[in-house]
């Protein structure tokens, strides 16, 4: 076989590297990161949990029922419901929206009527069965009204359907289900931004006739 003028044979110190060789380099690479990076991902894990907020010199005393569970607190005597629940006992469920009383996302059941909780103070409540969407569900059965929002696709975001499910079971503890009128009327204190208002309407409807106003709560 004839080669090009321009061939030039291979020099022998061109050859591939060692494979041991290589494997070795490799290894001390991953070492080398790993003395670096144990160190920081040991830290992660050892950052202790944040602290409470400390209640302050006025603290007071509050005994709070929530979903069947009595929970004694001291508390700030301006913290609110909705804090006492979120901060205080980690029930993050209920939401906080506004924190003015005007979307009803915080909403909760008190003695089975529904409270925004950002504008009530925790402090206010001692003694009274309060019911958070953590506590709808009788162990794994949803309640009703949590099975018609799934199957009605009554939600987007998500970020309001807990205000929205505890504000549905007392309407329909309350008798609002005549029309859908009356339905959005009673629940207009419940706002959705991403617009589900008509299968929120039809998860309600379908609650309803599923016997969701007899339901334990």
């Amino acid at each position: 076989m004839t080669l090009p003028p321009c061939y030039t044979p291979p020099d022998d110190d061109e050859t591939p590297s060692d494979p041991s060789r290589r494997s070795f380099l490799i290894g001390s690479a991953v070492a080398t990161v790993g003395v670096y990076v144990a160190p920081l991902l040991g830290a992660q894990d050892a950052v202790p949990p944040p602290m409470k907020a400390d209640p302050g010199p006025h603290a007071t005393s509050v005994s709070l029922n929530v979903n069947g569970a009595v929970h004694e607190l001291r508390v700030d005597p301006r913290t609110t419901l909705l804090d006492a629940l979120r901060e205080h006992l980690d029930l993050t469920g209920t939401k906080k929206g506004c924190d003015q009383g005007a979307c009803g996302a915080c909403t909760v059941l008190v003695d089975g009527r529904r409270v925004n909780s950002c504008l009530t103070l925790a402090v206010m409540h001692g003694g009274q069965k309060i019911v958070t969407i953590e506590g709808l569900a009788q162990g794994e059965h949803l309640h009703p009204v949590q099975a018609a929002f799934i199957r009605n696709d009554g939600f987007q975001c998500g970020y309001c359907t807990p205000g929205q499910i505890c504000s549905a079971v007392a309407l329909l503890h309350e008798g609002h289900t005549g029309s859908d009128e009356e339905i959005r009327t009673w629940m207009s204190g419940n706002i959705c931004r991403c617009g589900a208002y008509t299968n929120i309407v039809a998860a309600i409807r379908e609650a309803d006739k599923n016997g969701g106003a007899n339901a334990p709560v």
